[in-house]
C-alpha cells in the first residue's frame, strides 16, 4: 500500500511528463498532419477546448481535435451528435488520434496517461460521495473503464470501474491498461454508446 501511494503521489507524475513528451516528440508529424486537415476540411475549426473538473475537482480546459461541426436547427440549438461528425471527425475518433493534444495537458500537469477520464463540469453535482472519489487521482487519456467497454458502458458501470481504479493503483495496472489500450484501439472497439455517436449524458443517480 506505501510503495502504491508513493508511485501514485511521486514516480507516476514523473513518468506521465517524460512519456507525454517523448510521445509528442514521436507524433509531431501525425499532429501537424492532423491540424493541416482539420483546418482545411473543418474550416479552420482546429481544437475543441472545454472546461473539465481534474484532481480533486480543480477545473481545467481539456484540449482535443475537434470532431464535429457546429450546425445547429432551426432553433439555434446544436444537432444530435450523430448529425454533427464529420467523415473526417469519424475517422479521427476511431483512430484516437483526437487525443494526441491531451498530452499537453499532461506536460501542464493537469491529466495523467491513465485514470478517470475528465468528464463534463455539469456533472459534479450529480455524483454521490463513492463517485466522487474518482476524482481522488488525475484525470487520464485512458483508464480502467475504457479498455472494459468506453463509451458502451452505462454510467454505473463506468463510475465502478473508475473507484476500482482509484483504490487499485499499481504501477503494473497501469501498464496493463495502456496495453489493453493499444489493442482497443487498433480494433476500434467501445468507440460508440449503443444508441449514439458519443456516451448518453449522466442524469444523475435516480
Amino acid at each position: 500500500m506505501r510503495f502504491s501511494r508513493i508511485y501514485r503521489d511521486f514516480f507516476k507524475p514523473l513518468l506521465d511528463f517524460f512519456i507525454a513528451l517523448l510521445g509528442f516528440v514521436i507524433l509531431l508529424p501525425i499532429f501537424f498532419t492532423v491540424i493541416l486537415a482539420l483546418f482545411i476540411f473543418n474550416r479552420r475549426s482546429v481544437f475543441f477546448l472545454q472546461p473539465r473538473p481534474g484532481y480533486r475537482g480543480n477545473i481545467f480546459e481539456v484540449i482535443k481535435f475537434k470532431t464535429m461541426s457546429d450546425k445547429k436547427d432551426a432553433d439555434g440549438k446544436l444537432l444530435p451528435d450523430s448529425e454533427r461528425l464529420t467523415p473526417l471527425g469519424n475517422f479521427i475518433r476511431k483512430t484516437s488520434l483526437d487525443e494526441i493534444p491531451q498530452l499537453i495537458n499532461i506536460l501542464k500537469g493537469e491529466m495523467s496517461l491513465v485514470g478517470p477520464r475528465p468528464l463534463l463540469v455539469e456533472y459534479l453535482p450529480l455524483y454521490n460521495t463513492e463517485q466522487l472519489r474518482r476524482m481522488e487521482v488525475r484525470p487520464g487519456i485512458t483508464g480502467w473503464a475504457q479498455v472494459n467497454g468506453r463509451n458502451a458502458l452505462r454510467w454505473q458501470e463506468r463510475f465502478k470501474y473508475d473507484v476500482w481504479y482509484v483504490d487499485n493503483l499499481t504501477l503494473l495496472l497501469d501498464i496493463k491498461i495502456i496495453w489493453i489500450t493499444f489493442i482497443k484501439v487498433f480494433k476500434s472497439e467501445g468507440i460508440n454508446s449503443p444508441n449514439s455517436a458519443t456516451m448518453e449524458k449522466f442524469t444523475g443517480n435516480n
